[in-house]
């Protein structure tokens, strides 16, 4: 789903079984791509063997998960009957489902019915079906999809003849990707599908070279969407059939893909939730950029989401940490083969230096790629983890990029974005003094800092949200989707330091790498600052100069940080520091 989601479709479909066998697997199904992945879904729903309850029971299931496109189908006949017929108190055809979907659910769905251009196998006669079609999109049918074909001179005819009949609805093409020859016969055949001359002539070479015919498969196949966009048919619907490079080659065939994969127009900078209860949802905390799973995993029972501004955070609460989708995922035989068996600050340095050079595809802190947005500050990321500054997340400042633009842009067109520079890290204790000093001669940047034990620091003067992203759009107010706030960096250092925990349990009790990773857990700091003046692009950077954890290769006990060669201060003497704990609101936080 997340490579779907990449590639910017309109929606995804998810199937239904035979008389709702895999019912609960579909609802299932639909409400993680809506909710977690943030893919608008149609949900198939099949009159086979199907009462009424349960026809209700899955509406109701998409309804809540926030789907707003059924395809009401008639169905095929369970595997273990030969002819299709209807249960008592069910529906019969397609079109009573139509009907009984729009009756109680009025314009919430749109309602998705099936066209035949080449017919269907118990029934032939085109003039029928072209009625059947008809009396469902006039019962309330608002989008047509058609059954797989490979014959564009046939379709492009039969569009043209549910135009002369007066359906107007947009009509959406079936195209099956070419995967190997012997799946595309089997396919084409199974569903009586007409095959062009010249693919045979084309294929039948190379049937036993399962590349080749992808590589011809897809040439051909995007010279028939050519050939369908063409005709004024402008969406396209394929079949994946759960294997997704068939699909994305047609697709980049077509130059329908961005070339930073990921989709072309975003609404947020950040994936945005489709749940019924979070379509109104524009403001995030930036802590979890990179973990949005766990983000909708520990806010998944708030009545309520923060929408134009940040609301008060404290209430409600976020979720507990035992919750599915928290914790470090993958077994310890799979985490240990991605990032090995550090033993020394340099190793773990090394793993994070690998991660920014696309070499790792994960940290336990990242559940995604470094993306096309770190390339402007890449180098001075990998310079600060070559230096034993261990970096969680970032942002580059961004000064008034268009909304188009391909890597900062995102919301309505004819806008510009700005951003704040933005650096999260993991520091010995042994440098947070120097570090915040520096900070607060700045005059222009805040920071909060928290050990795994609670010892949070901030400079800043408020207990709000700092916005660190913003749009300004034609005809909008300004935009703010992501913040930085005291109170949710207090729970996402929970998250944090277990993530770094589960880390360090993959590994065998008493081993050097449990002993290493545990020692940073439970002494290190987690600060994230942020540079408030958005002209500047280094300046956040600028704060390390000099500054490195020495002996990276030695033993734990003698990697002692120092800056210039010189002993930094003791925490203690933190001078104009307040201790978040001193504040009210993060005593019922911290306590």
């Amino acid at each position: 789903m997340d490579r779907m989601h990449d590639l910017g479709p309109s929606f995804v479909d998810v199937t239904w079984g035979a008389g709702g066998s895999q019912s609960h697997l579909t609802c299932e199904m639909v409400h993680f791509a809506q909710t977690v992945v943030g893919l608008e879904t149609c949900m198939h729903l099949t009159c086979t063997d199907m009462a009424k309850e349960k026809v209700d029971g899955a509406l109701s299931e998409a309804y809540k998960a926030g789907c707003t496109n059924i395809l009401a189908l008639r169905g095929d006949p369970p595997r273990d009957t030969e002819k299709w017929e209807a249960i008592e108190g069910g529906f019969r055809y397609a079109l009573d489902l139509v009907k009984y979907i729009k009756a109680q659910y009025g314009d919430h769905f749109d309602i998705g019915v099936a066209g035949y251009p080449e017919g269907c196998d118990d029934q032939k006669d085109q003039d029928i079906l072209m009625e059947h079609l008809k009396q469902k999109v006039d019962a309330g049918g608002t989008f047509i999809v058609t059954q797989m074909f490979y014959d564009v001179d046939n379709f492009c005819a039969w569009v043209d003849w549910c135009r002369a009949e007066g359906i107007t609805v947009p009509i959406v093409p079936g195209i099956m990707p070419i995967q190997t020859h012997a799946a595309f016969l089997r396919r084409a055949n199974g569903m009586q599908c007409r095959i062009p001359q010249n693919w045979i002539d084309a294929l039948e070479p190379i049937k036993n070279d399962d590349a080749a015919v992808r590589e011809v498969g897809k040439g051909l196949v995007a010279q028939m969407c050519r050939r369908i966009i063409h005709h004024g048919v402008l969406a396209l619907h394929f079949y994946t059939m759960n294997l997704a490079q068939s699909t994305k080659m047609v697709l980049e065939e077509l130059n329908l893909v961005s070339q930073g994969g990921t989709p072309t127009k975003k609404a947020l900078p950040w994936r945005q939730s489709l749940g019924l209860s979070r379509r109104e949802e524009d403001v995030r905390p930036v802590f979890w950029k990179n973990r949005h799973k766990s983000y909708v995993a520990r806010t998944q029972d708030w009545d309520e989401f923060p929408n134009g501004r940040w609301g008060d955070s404290r209430s409600p609460a976020f979720g507990e940490l035992d919750a599915y989708g928290i914790g470090l995922k993958g077994t310890n035989e799979q985490n240990i083969k991605t990032w090995g068996k550090p033993e020394t600050l340099r190793d773990i340095s090394d793993i994070f230096v690998r991660f920014l050079q696309n070499d790792l595809k994960t940290l336990p802190w990242s559940e995604a790629p470094v993306t096309d947005e770190a390339q402007d500050i890449k180098n001075e990321l990998i310079d600060l983890n070559r230096r034993g500054l261990l970096t969680i997340t970032s942002q580059p400042s961004v000064n008034g990029a268009k909304s188009s633009d391909p890597v900062h842009g995102w919301g309505p067109p004819g806008g510009y974005v700005y951003q704040k520079a933005y650096l999260e890290l993991l520091i010995p204790p042994a440098l947070i003094t120097e570090l915040i000093d520096r900070i607060d001669r700045t005059q222009t940047m805040t920071f909060h800092a928290v050990d795994k034990a609670g010892d949070a620091r901030t400079n800043s003067s408020s207990d709000g949200p700092n916005a660190v992203t913003w749009g300004v759009f034609p005809g909008k107010e300004i935009v703010q989707p992501t913040i930085v706030e005291t109170v949710s960096f207090l729970a996402w250092k929970d998250e944090a330091f277990r993530l770094g925990t589960d880390w360090a349990n993959c590994h065998p009790a008493g081993s050097p790498s449990r002993q290493l990773i545990d020692y940073i857990m439970n002494n290190w700091y987690l600060i994230n600052i942020v540079d408030n003046d958005f002209h500047s692009s280094s300046g956040i950077f600028d704060l390390f100069n000099g500054l490195q954890v020495q002996e990276l290769d030695g033993p734990l006990e003698s990697s002692k940080p120092t800056v210039n060669g010189l002993s930094p201060k003791p925490i203690a003497e933190l001078n104009g520091i307040h201790k978040v704990t001193d504040n009210k609101v993060f005593e019922e936080v911290l306590n």
